[in-house]
């Protein structure tokens, strides 16, 4: 019946024992077809996990099944969670570990901090894996109550400062991104900082002052892409006592 419904075209057969509509995933048929699993950044982004971006495909590989060389980024660590033989995806922990061996150290954390805040997964379960290197330093650096990946990069790039950093505190009336000690607000301004929420900002930023708070207001494309600017202003202003209650 499965070889009638291959010849009709109905169905497809990536390798021996798997067949898929030809409306599938293509990224499972790709994966069935090479004898490996989706992992690391690839997988995360499909499991709605935040990724600043996924320039290769990254794949784990069952040494005894893989077939050819996928194009992408082959991963050979040995799994912590035992892998599925009929599955095509890697379980979220064997994700974690390889992003953390693999990407950055700024935006391995942020990725554990989004699935620690989407409640994919809990820290203390983390911990309890055998967790080594590069994976141990990013689960003590991860934080539940991150909200977005940029709010991770800077907590992690500006942990050097050893300052009490708060993320989205509460600052007479409103939120601010990040309080640096306790009078330094670093605001960062997305795509939406237009129009009556300038405004706003700005009429809080400007009541902020006179309450004797230094703020520093910059934009995502700064913090993302010119940072050294942004963390020198940062230096700056702590240099001068700007982030100390007077």
């Amino acid at each position: 019946m499965i070889a009638v419904e291959v010849d009709r075209g109905t169905l497809i057969r990536p390798r021996k024992g798997w067949v898929a509509r030809p409306t599938a995933d293509e990224a499972l048929i790709y994966a069935a077809r090479h004898g490996v699993l989706l992992t690391c950044i690839t997988q995360a982004k499909r499991m709605g996990i935040w990724v600043q971006s996924e320039r290769e495909h990254h794949f784990a590989t069952r040494a005894a099944s893989s077939r050819g060389r996928p194009g992408g980024v082959l991963h050979w660590r040995t799994p912590l969670v035992p892998r599925d033989p009929d599955s095509l995806e890697d379980p979220l922990e064997n994700v974690l570990n390889a992003v953390a061996h693999c990407q950055p150290f700024e935006e391995a954390v942020a990725i554990w901090d989004s699935a620690l805040n989407k409640g994919l997964v809990e820290w203390q379960r983390l911990s309890r894996l055998p967790l080594t290197g590069l994976a141990k330093q990013v689960l003590l650096a991860s934080n539940r109550f991150a909200d977005s990946g940029l709010e991770s990069y800077v907590r992690t790039r500006l942990a050097w400062l050893k300052l009490r950093i708060v993320a989205q505190a509460w600052a007479h009336g409103h939120r601010v991104d990040f309080l640096i000690g306790e009078r330094l607000v670093l605001q960062v301004d997305g795509s939406q900082h237009t129009g009556a929420q300038r405004s706003s900002d700005n009429q809080h930023d400007a009541e902020l002052g006179l309450l004797g708070y230094e703020v520093i207001r910059v934009t995502y494309t700064q913090v993302m892409f010119d940072w050294p600017a942004v963390q020198q202003r940062i230096m700056q202003a702590i240099a001068q006592g700007k982030h100390r209650a007077t």
